[in-house]
């Protein structure tokens, strides 16, 4: 995903992996509701947000992915642990990010589109913003994917046309926004100097001082 066109431990620690991923989780699982009383299943404006939700279902499948195959990569150590526990949350509100996503397309009378059996994230580690060669450029590598997805959020919601929609597409936006502030609180926790927020926004203008390099 380019952020610039997103859509076309110790107990200590582990409080920090329990507790920095929060919810906005119920609002979006009554999405498909929201659609309904939209009746816009055969509108301009349906199609319109079927199209955007689909491209949103798109990344959540994307990340759910990404978690996946990073979790048999990581080690048994403090580190690997501590990512682990933290993905393993972070890909659960994906999971259900998903699940509300889909149902609401399908509400809308369109399709939504299928998860792929792998996606490609070349692009990140050409940028040196993770890998899947160790504990600490996962973690990093999903910090760039989460960060970008509270971005693409931010950039798309704006131009669905169903006014709770939109409501519920920032409340899931923020949910992304929350699940980068938690990577960044977990590498606080293991010892590295940073700030768990660095920037008042996160946006496309102040997407560096988000990320972290390998």
């Amino acid at each position: 995903m380019d952020y610039q066109n997103p859509f076309s431990k110790k107990s200590s620690r582990r409080g920090v992996i329990v507790s920095g991923a929060v919810g906005g989780i119920a609002t979006a699982l009554g999405l498909p509701l929201i659609a309904q009383k939209a009746d816009a299943r055969t509108t301009t404006a349906g199609r319109n947000d079927v199209k955007i939700l689909n491209n949103a279902l798109y990344y959540e499948h994307q990340a759910i992915w990404a978690y996946g195959a990073a979790a048999g990569k990581l080690t048994n150590t403090e580190v690997g642990k501590a990512v682990l526990a933290l993905a393993l949350r972070n890909q659960a509100d994906h999971k259900k990010h998903r699940d509300a996503l889909a149902a609401t397309i399908t509400t809308l009378g369109g399709t939504p589109v299928k998860t792929e059996s792998t996606y490609d994230l070349s692009s990140y580690i050409k940028r040196g913003e993770g890998n899947l060669d160790s504990d600490v450029n996962i973690a990093k590598l999903a910090l760039a994917l989460e960060t970008d997805a509270a971005i693409a959020y931010s950039h798309e919601i704006a131009k669905l046309k169903t006014p709770k929609l939109i409501t519920v597409g920032a409340s899931i936006g923020s949910t992304e926004a929350a699940h980068a502030a938690a990577i960044r609180a977990t590498f606080k926790a293991l010892g590295v100097n940073l700030e768990i927020v660095p920037v008042s926004f996160v946006s496309s203008e102040n997407r560096e001082a988000w990320v972290l390099k390998v």
